[in-house]
């Protein structure tokens, strides 16, 4: 079976092009993950998710913990398996959600126990529980068990629990069983905060990892505020491991964070807009349901190549929309899935030409100068 691995096939100043392996096939980077949080990408089958261009989705041990359950998933074969995708796929430890969705929670040293949030009944995830959750799972990439601080958070706040997370970081690597072409990564938390930030990326650097995340992030501090903490942490990840910011983020945010060596990207945005009536374009962010589109015979973004734009109008994606027909959601949630995976692709050939910052200022500026409409 392949290894696990990461090989950096360009670069273009902080920005890298390279080839994530794992058990499940090979990954592409820059890399964006759809969120499939129970086992599904919301609206769209494992054939329409590869059709856009993803090859690793993302799921969440919290939820498939609860539902189906860990020990169910493991005799069906997988999650793989369970959900027809024959592609890599990455869990998150389920840390966050137990802390944003659980009830009656509580931490300490051994980790959290919680009520689920669906029927009340008590569980308790440990990072040992968490590892084995993941294998039962059959996740490629793993996550370690952290804790992440709300914001804002006093910093001897943030220093407490950025070092609980270290601590359950290093019974995850112990309770890690190796196998082929299966990582760990280490998430970095520290909130805003430089020096504990550094302090935790160093501590994992200590411990090992196949790969580095940057958690904590996208949790109301502000765009500027986070790509501070990018560009305070990258340079103590290490230099030929993947890098993961996680939960991150609008169109125009992947692109900066790609500038500053970001290799990897998850984030609900693209399928919850969708079911909204939200798209993105390069042009910008639409919101269908304005009245301006009931008779807009143009496509929803000329240059992109999904059903939703080859096939149908803008006043008809208005219609459904509008009308509250789940085809709407559906189409404009493959074209957000789309467009996503297209940005990447294209930063991809950028950083291999070495291109990459001619490429993003005119993405970018194109895309913020019409704005939401």
């Amino acid at each position: 079976m392949t290894a696990f691995g990461y090989r950096i096939t360009a670069t273009d100043k902080s920005a890298r092009a390279g080839m994530l392996q794992t058990a499940h096939g090979n990954v592409r980077t820059p890399a964006f993950m759809p969120v499939g949080t129970a086992g599904t990408v919301k609206g769209m089958a494992p054939a329409e998710i590869a059709a856009t261009g993803t090859e690793m989705v993302l799921a969440n041990t919290y939820h498939l913990m609860l539902r189906p359950g860990g020990a169910r998933l493991a005799r069906l074969g997988g999650l793989h398996e369970f959900m027809n995708w024959p592609g890599p796929i990455l869990t998150d430890s389920g840390g966050y959600q137990v802390l944003s969705l659980a009830e009656l929670r509580r931490i300490d040293e051994s980790g959290v126990t919680f009520r689920s949030h669906l029927d009340g009944t008590a569980h308790e995830l440990t990072p040992e529980r968490a590892m084995e959750a993941q294998e039962q799972i059959d996740s490629d990439i793993a996550m370690v068990l952290d804790e992440c601080p709300p914001y804002p958070v006093a910093k001897d706040v943030a220093a407490e629990s950025m070092q609980l997370s270290l601590r359950w970081a290093a019974r995850c690597r112990e309770a890690w069983r190796d196998r082929a072409g299966y990582g760990l990564f280490g998430i970095v938390q520290g909130s805003v905060f430089p020096d504990l930030r550094e302090e935790c990326a160093r501590g994992l650097r200590q411990i090992g990892f196949e790969g580095y995340a940057i958690g904590g992030l996208a949790v109301g501090e502000g765009e500027e505020a986070m790509l501070r903490v990018v560009d305070q942490t990258v340079p103590h990840l290490p230099e030929a491991a993947p890098r993961y910011l996680m939960g991150v983020g609008k169109p125009d945010q992947l692109v900066a964070a790609v500038l500053r060596g970001i290799d990897m990207f998850d984030c609900v945005l693209p399928t919850r807009s969708g079911r909204t009536g939200q798209a993105f374009t390069r042009t910008g962010p639409i919101n269908i349901r304005n009245a301006r589109f009931a008779e807009d015979s143009l496509p929803l973004d000329p240059e992109c190549g999904c059903d939703a734009c080859r096939k149908f109008s803008r006043a008809y994606l208005h219609h459904l929309v509008r009308a509250r027909e789940m085809l709407g959601a559906m189409l404009l949630t493959r074209h957000n899935v789309m467009f996503y995976q297209d940005i990447v692709a294209d930063l991809h050939v950028a950083i291999s030409s070495g291109d990459t910052a001619a490429w993003a200022e005119a993405f970018t500026a194109r895309y913020q100068t019409a704005g939401v409409s």
